[in-house]
């Protein structure tokens, strides 16, 4: 346990080099993905302050003996309300410059502090700390193959399980029971099986639908193994396709690996997202409807983000996913995709299953 805690101060010594770029003398963190990365800590609430000399977890009393068995190098303080106990700690540690996470605090919560501590500035971070999480750490990069390795497997065994007459219901169960069985924590998001008109939903959620013969089915799916998240979709056929489906299939194929094909360090996440809709051409581009990819990591969707608004260069050892789709309404869609590791002068996929169309007979 302890040599696994050393990546945490090494991670906010990290951080207290940005300080004088954001011109903070601490952060306040509300993120508990954020607060996870940087101490350990598991809880589902809490608020973690990182200035220049220490890091203090500060928790309610739920989490006071969890947060003593996770945490190490952090002072750990006990809180009644949360305001009160972080208002407490910034004039105990004599803060002036306090960056704060802008995105996941609340206007109210936002009056408060500043009420409270009218002679301290605030300063709101976004854009500043999109990317902390981005470059994957080798303990990490292990703990997604893990996670990639036990969602490619459900969903194999899946594939040999569904049988005419079941629904999109039971097969997202089946899904579930399948990853615990392999050793999955819990599910990353909600999973995707969706067949005939709701395969070309992109977020389709099962319903009673059941499967016929004929129909594309589309499932989309990933787990928690050890709080890091994987991500992967394949389409499948139960039964001839048709011509039209096929050639779809081979056109969605074809921008995914050729968006792969372009990935290294040093690329720009537009680039990849370009490539992808030139490979689908005039004829299916339209029918795309959301960006290349993003990234994962400790969320199932996180920065860097593959759009073609993106300003995000990639790095190596960031983890993104490429998920081309064609998406035909009241017909039916087609999505596949894949976890990469971005290296130095190329990618390495992650996720298991090939992605050569599979057909049930």
């Amino acid at each position: 346990m302890q040599q696994k805690n050393k990546v945490f101060p090494v991670r906010v010594s990290l951080l207290h080099r940005k300080f004088s770029d954001y011109k903070v003398d601490s952060i306040i963190f509300f993120n508990m993905s954020n607060i996870r990365y940087f101490s350990g800590f598991t809880g589902s609430d809490g608020v973690l302050i990182i200035n220049s000399g220490t890091s203090i977890l500060l928790v309610d009393g739920r989490y006071t003996v969890q947060a003593a068995l996770e945490v190490i190098d952090m002072q750990i303080i006990e809180y009644k309300d949360k305001i009160e106990g972080i208002t407490q700690t910034i004039k105990d540690c004599n803060l002036k410059n306090i960056g704060f996470e802008a995105d996941f605090i609340t206007v109210e919560m936002y009056n408060k502090l500043t009420r409270c501590l009218p002679n301290k500035v605030f300063v709101p971070l976004a854009d500043e700390l999109r990317l902390i999480r981005a470059r994957k750490d080798e303990t990490e990069i292990a703990l997604m193959k893990k996670a990639a390795e036990i969602s490619s497997s459900a969903i194999l065994s899946l594939i040999a399980q569904i049988k005419p007459g079941c629904t999109e219901k039971e097969l997202a169960l089946q899904l579930e029971i399948n990853a615990r069985k392999s050793g999955a924590d819990q599910p990353a998001f909600e999973a995707i099986v969706a067949t005939g008109t709701n395969s070309a939903l992109p977020h389709a959620r099962p319903t009673d639908k059941k499967i016929k013969k004929g129909s594309l089915i589309v499932i989309d799916f990933g787990v928690k193994y050890k709080g890091y998240c994987s991500d992967e979709t394949c389409t499948i056929a139960f039964g001839e396709l048709t011509d039209k489906q096929k050639n779809a299939y081979q056109t969605v194929q074809n921008a995914h690996d050729r968006a792969i094909s372009i990935i290294k360090a040093n690329i720009s996440a537009s680039d990849v997202d370009n490539c992808a809709r030139d490979a689908l051409g005039e004829k299916y581009r339209r029918y795309f409807a959301h960006g290349t990819g993003h990234g994962i990591g400790l969320e199932v969707h996180e920065a860097p983000r593959l759009a073609a608004n993106s300003k995000d260069i990639l790095e190596a050892q960031m983890v993104v996913t490429v998920e081309p789709g064609l998406y035909f309404p009241g017909l039916w869609g087609i999505r596949i995709e894949d976890m990469i590791l971005v290296k130095e002068n190329g990618c390495e996929k992650i996720t298991k299953m090939d992605k050569e169309l599979v057909i049930i007979e």
